[in-house]
């Protein structure tokens, strides 16, 4: 249920200010030489959005009952409104916004050029379902290339649940609650998702691997990987102890994930070992 409050004034002003700016043309509309009203009509406004002119009025006036979700998206629509835009007018009619939109697999070069320039950082780029999309120098150092292998197997948490290997970087003590946390992380991204194709695939294939990842499953935990500290068992640095932030990207299914070494610790000297001895020392299932 939707309890966010409506901003009946700010809402008429978008409304109006947004209809103002809005040149026929860009709507689709044709018009005559003599138009004068700035932007569009208000009957003009209606008739896109498939509402009535008195409707529109009142909202502009700031008398409306609360425009549904349904009628908001298709002010946006017929506003011509930005992805920005959108979400502001969701706000302001006492709505969630909808989610941003999504960039699958594609790294954009900004990104890529972020990654690279955290040069004393590890740092990755993965999809909200765990897909492990490109990473700088130093988390290839620390966690090995998963990123090249083939694409079903690059997801975190399938390689947690099929991959020995993998879990011989974390102490034997915390596999239990890496795994919970891998879980009720996927749980949150594919209800977000509202179970699309690629989050019951993954999960389907998860479920496929054993009781572990079933009965952890059975559980229905939610929890979004925002920070933690964990440590890293590094065959050539030792164990390496990292505060781990996750940061929302522009879109809706990508995150950034850093690996920061707590200010003082020895886990900071170990680091910069590990720019030194690079790469080929991480461990081998990884690489």
């Amino acid at each position: 249920m939707d309890h966010m409050k409506m901003d009946r004034a700010g809402l008429a002003d978008f409304l109006r200010r947004s209809r103002e700016r809005l040149r026929p043309q860009e709507a689709g509309l044709v018009t005559g030489p003599r138009r004068r009203t700035p932007g569009l009509r208000r009957e003009e406004v209606a008739q896109l959005a498939g509402v009535s002119a008195d409707y529109v009025m009142r909202l502009e006036q700031a008398r409306s009952s609360q425009p549904s979700v349904q009628l908001v998206v298709a002010l946006a629509r017929a506003l011509r409104l930005t992805e920005d835009e959108t979400q502001h007018l969701h706000l302001l009619a006492g709505h969630h916004p909808p989610e941003r939109a999504r960039a699958g697999d594609a790294v954009r070069p900004a990104l890529r050029y972020l990654l690279d320039r955290l040069g004393d950082t590890p740092a990755q780029l993965v999809t909200d379902l765990g897909d492990l999309l490109a990473q700088n120098d130093l988390a290839e150092a620390l966690f090995g290339c998963v990123c090249t292998i083939e694409e079903p197997d690059r997801n975190i948490v399938w390689r947690w649940f099929t991959d020995p290997g993998v879990r011989a970087a974390y102490p034997a003590e915390e596999h239990d609650s890496h795994g919970r946390a891998h879980v009720a992380d996927l749980r949150a991204a594919a209800t977000r998702r509202g179970y699309d194709r690629a989050s019951r695939a993954l999960i389907e294939r998860l479920d496929a691997t054993g009781p572990e990842f079933a009965t952890l499953w059975q559980r229905h935990e939610v929890a979004v990987r925002h920070n933690s500290r964990f440590r890293v068992l590094h065959p050539a640095v030792g164990a390496v102890e990292f505060d781990f932030e996750m940061l929302q990207t522009q879109a809706a299914d990508q995150r950034v994930r850093l690996f920061t070494p707590p200010p003082g610790s020895a886990s900071v000297a170990a680091l910069e070992l590990l720019r030194v001895v690079g790469p080929e020392t991480a461990h081998r299932s990884h690489r």
